[in-house]
């Protein structure tokens, strides 16, 4: 259905007030943390422009197994029980439902300023796409309804509150609150699964796939976990320090806490334009400058990589050209080159204009799940990542942002994304398989892509001493 908050072009202001600027943005959400309920930051330092905090909701709108419940306020919820006051919405279209529940407001100099916090999961794109997904032990969707934002515009070097804070609040934030997190280390190894054998022998059914001409590129993904005590947001400090890309995030919410350090842009809409900016293509970087330059050099000229790219672009254009205005669906960077703390990537950039009477929710539907975690087409890569990966993805590959009540909205690819949930860390790797794609390439690829997992729990383990007469002491 249309959605209600279709983007206009016409812009309005909403009262902005002027906050310090933290020096510290882990020290101010850890703050914000103990004083309110629900805490979500959409965290855009490492490279972003804006960051977004907010707490305490009005309440969540939370889907699993096919429905949709309105929880009031920042109640707790597991997620299996609901609250008793947890009102059911039925099997509707969530993203119908999450329309419904958004207000009206007009477009304002910040990014957000009330609206939806929270994610999308791969899940809900299963269940958008008409398959039925498999329960991965939290909800398809999860999203606060938040009345107000502490906006950080890092380019700028400036923060304000924005939207309708409740009593007490601004004061408090202009005393620059500041806390810590909890300690936390890494209670085992990363185990990883398939090993090397197990993932050649789903990489020869995905070329078997793709020779019979079932697709042109398949998403193959490896899972890796590890076990921790202690806090979920000290592990994100450590973590934003070793993967932060522009579009990371820390939600608290049913079925989190979920930690991202994506570089991946999904969908932005704002003014009733859309970009998109998918990764295909990617590289591990070097220590040492020469090295890493030939790196990025070879990458650059990689005809694979590029091949891999294009087909990606042509389905996001398609995606686009489903609710776009016609002839409006445009690729103004192509192969552009993108460095991060532990790999360089390829990326480019998809636009267009939004039709009469769509908004953020139809854009959402139309190209949830993201097609550069999928491959193309994109139905038929979903049913076989299905048939060869070990389990339900959840948040990965799905989508981590808001949509504002003026109708704006900004999400990521949640890649290089963990769930840190009853004592577990769950981390995701992948990447597109080809015709002409190596298993052992490809094997190295999602080990690149973990470089950052694996450090951090690397650097958490508890440090062993040893006594006099030779015994371990932790």
């Amino acid at each position: 259905m249309p959605g209600k908050h279709a983007q206009t072009g016409q812009a309005g202001h909403m009262a902005e007030i002027p906050l310090p600027l933290p020096d510290d943005p882990v020290a101010t959400f850890a703050a914000l943390r103990e004083r309110m309920p629900a805490p979500v930051w959409l965290d855009g330092a490492a490279g972003g422009r804006y960051s977004i905090m907010s707490a305490a909701p009005r309440g969540q709108l939370v889907s699993r197994a096919g429905r949709t419940r309105w929880i009031p306020g920042g109640v707790e919820a597991t997620d299996a029980v609901m609250p008793e006051a947890a009102g059911d919405l039925g099997t509707g279209d969530p993203l119908s439902l999450l329309d419904a529940h958004l207000g009206d407001g007009p477009a304002g100099m910040a990014p957000f300023a009330g609206g939806a916090i929270g994610y999308f999961g791969y899940e809900l794109g299963r269940r958008l796409q008409g398959q039925t997904p498999a329960d991965a032990g939290m909800p398809e969707m999860a999203v606060g309804l938040y009345d107000w934002a502490l906006v950080i515009d890092h380019r700028a070097g400036r923060a304000w509150l924005a939207g309708e804070p409740p009593p007490g609040l601004t004061g408090w934030l202009q005393r620059g609150p500041r806390a810590e997190p909890d300690r936390w280390q890494a209670e085992s190894d990363v185990d990883a699964t398939p090993g090397f054998d197990g993932y050649a022998r789903a990489f020869d059914r995905v070329q078997r796939y793709l020779h019979a001409g079932d697709c042109y590129q398949i998403n193959l993904a490896r899972r890796l976990q590890a076990a921790f005590s202690g806090d979920p947001l000290g592990v994100y400090a450590d973590f934003r320090g070793r993967a932060g890309g522009p579009f990371a995030a820390y939600l608290d919410l049913p079925g989190g806490p979920i930690l991202s350090g994506s570089p991946e842009r999904f969908l932005q809409l704002r003014d009733g334009m859309v970009e998109t900016c998918p990764i295909k293509g990617t590289r591990r970087r070097e220590a040492d400058p020469r090295r890493d330059a030939a790196v990025r050099a070879a990458l650059q000229a990689s005809a694979k990589d590029r091949a891999e790219n294009v087909m990606i672009v042509d389905l996001l254009r398609n995606d686009l050209g489903r609710g776009c205005e016609t002839g409006s669906v445009t690729v103004p960077r192509l192969f552009a080159l993108e460095s991060f703390a532990t790999v360089h990537h390829m990326v480019s950039v998809v636009t267009g204009r939004l039709g009469p009477g769509r908004g953020a929710a139809d854009l959402l539907r139309d190209c949830l799940p993201g097609g550069s975690i999928t491959g193309a087409p994109k139905s038929r890569a979903m049913e076989i990542i299905d048939e060869l990966e070990a389990g339900p993805r959840g948040v990965y590959c799905g989508a981590i942002g808001y949509i504002g009540h003026d109708g704006a909205m900004d999400t990521n690819i949640a890649i290089r994304t963990l769930t840190a949930r009853e004592g577990w860390l769950d981390y995701r790797a992948g990447g597109g398989v080809v015709v002409d794609s190596r298993a052992r390439a490809e094997f190295d690829e999602t080990e690149s892509k973990a470089v950052a997992f694996r450090r951090l729990v690397e650097g958490a383990q508890p440090t062993l001493l040893q006594s006099s007469n030779g015994a371990a002491l932790v």
